[in-house]
């Protein structure tokens, strides 16, 4: 049960951390019309594929728009 425990508690900490990195990023870009949504999607990219992921964010952001 506390394994269990440990591991929900990494993964929220990981949402959390993911959703002020992309609120962060959001605040800079919003000079440069750079801004990526904070929705299920990209919170969910950024928590499991880390950091770098924001990067493929705004490339894709970047190319697309």
């Amino acid at each position: 049960m506390k394994q269990v425990m440990k591991k929900v508690w990494r993964v929220l900490q990981k949402i959390i951390i993911s959703t002020f990195i992309l609120y962060g990023y959001n605040l800079i870009a919003t000079r440069f019309n750079l801004v990526i949504p904070i929705n299920v999607f990209t919170v969910g990219s950024v928590s499991i594929l880390g950091f770098p992921m924001l990067f493929v964010l705004v490339l894709l952001k970047v190319l697309m728009f």
